[in-house]
């Protein structure tokens, strides 16, 4: 079986190595010719995936042509807000049988779409075979063979058990799931709560007031699922509370990394200049925060971060969080 994956970051890379590693025949289409080269000849992503050797087994291209052809499993791991233009660059590629299984997790801004939502307008020949894998896993530690759990979403059950056995390993489990929405807007939130979380490290309000946000970040997330037809079990799940614990906590998050600069009193357009991979959770926030104002949903930690990614001094923001008016918790 072929495994085509879009996009040559650390994400699609270590999905790579998992599938050839399990003896697929796996191939990442990239952007250009020296990365494909390293990873061919070198077994190495060194911007992305420094230090870490690949398997020998996977490949890299840079024609879509040839990378995508007779794939039956097509990985998207272009950062959301690419996704679109790079769906429209390979659309003519994508054999009529493949499936399309989502890695990104993010909110399109100039349509407030999820990312299946932007695969069904591209790519309407192969509607209902899309996939999202998501849950708490940082590409590094899944290289490096430490133990992970994700979960699969899809709305075919037959094709959910399928393609959860298909990335499974001794090391890697899979559990799958029918709530593609959950899934995909679960992935988009814990970005602008890992935001929050790095700044609340970095201002040094300590461990009883991170804890606190993560609960209140979990109880966001929930409130926009609900309301946008996602089951609620889902947030209590790998994608939603086990991916808000990972990238609220985890140093290795770039979403963190960017609050605790921001934090420091960096600027954010140099924080993102100077970033090798995209932090999506810069641009879902006011993507989120559109899709909350539209529901009439009450995010509040969301809306103190875009204030704060807006030009807002952190402490600013943090002590109107706090005066807000007393309630019950739910």
């Amino acid at each position: 079986m072929r495994i085509a994956v879009l996009g040559g970051g650390a994400w699609g890379t270590a999905l790579g190595c998992l599938a050839a590693g399990k003896g697929f025949d796996a191939v990442l289409l990239v952007r250009d010719e020296e990365l494909a080269g390293e990873i061919n000849e070198r077994h190495e992503n060194r911007r992305y995936l420094p230090g870490l050797a690949l398997d020998p087994r996977l490949r890299a291209g840079v024609s879509a042509g040839s990378v995508l052809s007779g794939a039956e499993v097509c990985v998207l791991a272009v950062p959301c807000q690419f996704m679109r233009a790079a769906l429209e660059k390979v659309v003519a590629f994508l054999p009529d049988g493949a499936v399309l299984v989502c890695v990104s997790k993010g909110i399109e801004t100039s349509s407030l779409k999820r990312m299946s939502e932007v695969a069904a307008e591209v790519l309407p020949r192969l509607a209902g075979r899309y996939a999202v894998l998501s849950g708490p896993s940082f590409a590094a530690e899944v290289m490096r063979g430490k133990p992970t759990a994700v979960v699969l979403g899809c709305a075919d059950a037959g094709m959910r058990e399928s393609l959860r056995g298909l990335f499974a390993t001794g090391v890697f489990r899979v559990y799958s799931s029918p709530d593609v929405t959950g899934l995909e807007l679960g992935g988009a939130v814990k970005n602008v709560m890992a935001i929050a979380a790095g700044l609340c490290d970095g201002l040094e309000f300590g461990h009883n007031a991170r804890a606190a946000l993560i609960a209140r970040g979990l109880a966001e997330m929930i409130r926009l699922g609900r309301a946008m037809g996602a089951r609620m079990e889902t947030f209590m799940g790998l994608s939603g509370l086990g991916d808000l614990v990972l990238t609220c906590t985890g140093d290795l998050s770039r979403n963190r990394q960017v609050g605790l600069r921001l934090a420091a009193g960096e600027n954010l357009s140099a924080i993102t200049a100077g970033m090798r991979t995209v932090a999506e959770g810069v641009a879902t926030t006011a993507a989120v925060l559109r899709l909350a104002e539209g529901r009439g949903v009450e995010m509040p930690v969301a809306r103190a971060v875009g204030r704060i990614l807006d030009g807002a001094l952190p402490l600013e923001a943090a002590r109107e969080l706090m005066a807000r008016a007393l309630r019950d918790e739910y």
